[in-house]
């Protein structure tokens, strides 16, 4: 009985595999294992070694502050009525991110930032810092050469942005973990895998085909969170997590999205993105969307035209190329008119607004994000 109810989920997910357009992704690149999980490091260190680019005492006193308590515990004295002025010494924060399964004695990366006025991170070092979790923990130490960005002066519009990246740099393999962090991993009897997305469709799928290859073991708890059931044994949640990961899925067409960056005006849309019909009014530009059918029948058009204009020069400008072609049936998409807006010289602002119309009106089926 149980080989005929296994043969019959096959067929199952065979036909809905071939019946639904879709296309297939591992589930490793699908899903993230819940707990299994970076965890954030920060610590307040040193640099020193700096030319004459570091912090200056007066406007950045905390600096002075943790040279003076770094040197009493080198047992150098520092009298108290001396004004150190000391420009090749700066104040950072330093962060790491601590892989899981890490262990004693193995390097990780660190990124350093000023926080205090210091001109440039170039050529200094990082004294001994230790970096804590969040439970006030040290897990690792930190230490080393600075690595920064260097100064080029090809493009005068770039040159304020690599200023600024002269006060942050890295360090590579410049921590050493000196805490491993406990996972609950092979303790527990059940594994959740968490979807990138969220999508009931994709973790029945999920569930589907990994109780192909091992019956009765997944079950989707929500639009998220599919539980596999296993043993409290890290061998056996080690193989069977490593075959399941490589399990293709098929996947039905992705959600029609789009997302607009007002700062810079860029439109990114998905292949789903479809329209409907519509007449576009912007300015002295009207953009009409409708399905005109020829002798062949095969063909939509997009009439893009300024006002005013008589019919011929309508039907002219329909299909001049410096606007826009004839396109195939149905697979009139967001964009041509982005095409034709940005053809006509249409300013970003103008873009979006045109989009959340669009929306409003019903004529864009897809789900529009301002980013």
């Amino acid at each position: 009985m149980s080989k005929i109810i296994l043969l019959i989920k096959i067929i199952i997910c065979t036909i809905i595999s071939v019946s639904l357009p879709s296309y297939a992704e591992k589930i490793r690149d699908l899903t993230s294992i819940q707990g299994i999980r970076d965890n954030q490091l920060i610590g307040y260190g040193l640099i020193v070694g700096l030319n004459g680019t570091g912090d200056q005492s007066t406007q950045a006193p905390f600096t002075k502050q943790s040279l003076n308590n770094m040197l009493s515990q080198l047992g150098v004295a520092v009298p108290p009525n001396i004004n150190m002025h000391l420009r090749n010494v700066a104040a950072v924060i330093v962060t790491a991110n601590l892989p899981p399964f890490s262990h004693t004695g193995e390097k990780i990366d660190i990124k350093v930032a000023s926080i205090g006025n210091a001109k440039s991170l170039k050529g200094g070092t990082l004294l001994m810092t230790p970096l804590k979790g969040t439970d006030n923990q040290i897990y690792a130490i930190a230490q080393g050469e600075i690595l920064t960005s260097e100064k080029h002066h090809l493009e005068k519009r770039m040159r304020y942005l690599r200023d600024n990246q002269e006060n942050s740099g890295t360090i590579n393999n410049g921590a050493t973990i000196e805490r491993e962090v406990h996972t609950t991993f092979g303790k527990n009897n059940t594994i959740n895998l968490q979807l990138n997305e969220e999508n009931f469709s994709t973790a029945q799928r999920i569930s589907d085909m990994i109780n192909i290859k091992y019956p009765d073991t997944a079950t989707p708890i929500n639009s998220k969170t599919v539980q596999l059931n296993t043993s409290a044994n890290n061998n056996v949640q080690v193989h069977m997590l490593s075959n399941i990961q490589d399990i293709d899925v098929s996947l039905p067409d992705q959600e029609a999205k789009v997302l607009v960056n007002p700062r810079t005006g860029s439109v990114v849309m998905n292949q789903s993105v479809k329209l409907g019909s519509c007449i576009v009014s912007n300015g002295n530009i009207s953009i009409m969307l409708n399905e005109i059918i020829n002798k062949n029948k095969d063909f939509d058009f997009l009439k893009l035209f300024k006002k005013n204009q008589t019919k011929k020069n309508i039907s002219d400008a329909s299909i001049n190329k410096n606007y826009m072609d004839r396109i195939s049936l149905n697979k009139v998409n967001l964009n041509h008119i982005i095409q034709s807006l940005n053809l006509l010289g249409t300013r970003s602002e103008e873009l979006i607004s045109i989009l959340q119309l669009m929306k409003n009106a019903g004529c864009l089926n897809a789900k529009l994000e301002i980013v």
